[in-house]
């Protein structure tokens, strides 16, 4: 089990400050994003702590939604409107289109790195995806074996849409090992498993090389990244409701043990039930724009500082569970719409950097 050394925060008291509306509201953002990349089930014994859908269904709590809704609403108009976001992506920086594909031709290795490597710590933890699934009896063994056996395949580029389709197996089957809301929890590893089965494990694998006939048709490819944007987003969402809005009691007896709610230390001072929705807010509004595929880039940069914060006071259980979220935000970040850039990311995966091509003939694919 990895250690997790968490010193006790303490913040400078400041000076108030007379703070515009505008200014509130920015502060309350990154306050609750700050929270919401600390998994309180991660640290927490939460096996306890119900799901209260009666503390949601109060004034405070569905405001808190219906004001996430009504922006949701308003940007997903402006984007659709706009026809693209404010931050450029990678051609406006002189990224041409071979090195475009060749990047995308990386991506599925990259990524297998950044799941595989959570997935063999959880393995040899006797968990399931994350810290707070422990296995219960025998399948500590079974499924602990399955787990690292699937993460060395992706790892590898090795019989990789096979080990996809495990994976996805696996997951279903912590419904009713574990629980329905823990694997709703960790949606973003189905969102993995249909990635691999959609793009394969790309030209930097060891299908590419020796087993070219399990490599995916085109029209798979297509649909790799929506896949993998889907199991992150309502991954985020579900979390929002099962560790803040609808799990209110897990998360205050969080802030009592680990006081993260520094907004007193800003001039703002909030109860630590307001700290709690508003990073429940937060992580809904990320999940669900990632989800609905609005302004990807501005959601990600806004919650990418914020949301690793508390790297330092949760060290490594954080930095590995986090490491498949890092890596489908760096996809999503450079990733851009089009007929174009489908095309390149056809090309990159069928052609890679190295000159590797699929196949020689279109009967090999499955």
């Amino acid at each position: 089990m990895l250690a997790v050394a968490v010193p006790r925060l303490e913040f400078v008291q400041v000076k108030k400050m007379n703070l515009r509306r505008p200014t509130l509201c920015l502060a309350m953002l990154f306050a609750g994003a700050s929270q919401a990349s600390a998994h309180e089930k991660w640290f927490r014994e939460a096996e306890t702590y119900v799901l209260r859908w009666d503390l949601f269904f109060r004034p405070l709590p569905l405001a808190f939604v219906g004001a996430v809704l009504l922006t949701t609403l308003a940007a997903w108009f402006v984007f659709r409107w706009l026809g693209r976001g404010f931050v450029p992506g990678p051609e406006r920086f002189g990224a041409t289109a071979d090195r475009r594909a060749a990047l995308y031709g990386l991506i599925p290795a990259i990524l297998g790195i950044h799941v595989a490597v959570p997935m063999l710590v959880s393995g040899v933890n006797g968990e399931l995806f994350t810290p707070n699934n422990k296995l219960p009896g025998g399948w500590v063994y079974l499924l602990g074996l399955v787990q690292m056996g699937i993460a060395l395949a992706i790892f590898y580029g090795a019989l990789t849409r096979i080990a996809a389709v495990a994976l996805a197996v696996l997951w279903f089957a912590g419904i009713f090992i574990i629980g329905l809301e823990q694997m709703l929890e960790s949606s973003m590893y189905l969102g993995f498993a249909a990635f691999f089965f959609f793009a394969g494990r790309g030209p930097i694998s060891i299908d590419r090389l020796i087993l070219p006939r399990l490599e995916p048709s085109a029209n798979l490819m297509e649909k790799a990244i929506p896949a993998l944007r889907t199991g992150l987003g309502l991954s985020l969402m579900v979390v929002a409701f099962t560790e803040k809005f609808a799990n209110i009691p897990l998360a205050s007896d969080f802030l009592q043990r680990y006081p993260l709610n520094f907004t007193a230390a800003l001039g703002i001072p909030m109860s630590n039930e307001t700290f709690i929705l508003c990073a429940g807010a937060v992580e809904m509004l990320v999940g669900l724009w990632i989800l609905l595929d609005i302004f990807p880039r501005e959601i990600i940069l806004i919650a990418w500082i914020p949301i690793n914060l508390t790297l330092t006071v949760f060290n490594w259980t954080e930095l590995i569970g986090h490491l498949p979220i890092y890596g489908t935000l760096a996809v999503l970040l450079i990733w851009s719409l089009g007929r174009e850039n489908l095309d390149l990311w056809l090309r990159g995966l069928r052609e890679g950097p190295p000159d590797i091509p699929v196949s020689d003939t279109k009967q090999t694919q499955t």
